[in-house]
């Protein structure tokens, strides 16, 4: 630190209020006061929200994402109802309560979100099916009904 020098012996220039501010004698001068906090309290102001929300934990953007991506590829999509029955197309547009479906020899649909158990990609189904077949194929039609025997219990001998 470098030595302080001193002016009351009128070395230097006089020290003025603008001197001291800046510290050109004896370095910055620090401000002192108290936070913005501590003045709402003081005053009983609300306190400042942060200017970043954080999303609440049942709303993270995940359904509009999926949405907009299956719009924009015109995926053909099943939508199963409540009441089972299934619904083929794809989705044109969304809301926060009702999806438009349009559909190729049928009109289109505006199906509220509320009336649908499940939706998914009309290829899923034909791979499921697909999968199914082959799997039929592979094993023997009796094989589902008749449970393994067990293997006996090898003797000491």
């Amino acid at each position: 630190m470098p030595p302080v020098r001193n002016t009351s012996a009128g070395a230097g220039p006089p020290q003025t209020p603008s001197n001291a501010e800046t510290g050109s004698e004896r370095g910055p001068r620090k401000l002192i006061r108290s936070s913005l906090s501590e003045v709402r309290r003081e005053h009983g102001l609300p306190r400042a929200t942060s200017s970043r929300k954080s999303a609440p934990l049942d709303h993270t953007n995940a359904e509009a994402f999926y949405y907009q991506k299956q719009m924009q590829a015109k995926t053909p999509m099943v939508v199963r109802l409540l009441d089972g029955e299934e619904i083929r197309g794809w989705i044109e547009w969304y809301d926060k309560d009702v999806l438009k479906v349009n559909r190729e020899d049928a009109p289109n649909l505006l199906i509220q979100k509320h009336a649908i158990k499940y939706l998914f990609k009309l290829e899923d189904e034909r791979k499921f099916l697909r999968g199914r077949a082959r799997r039929a194929r592979t094993r023997p039609a009796d094989a589902e009904t008749t449970p393994p025997t067990p293997e006996p219990a090898p003797q000491a001998g």
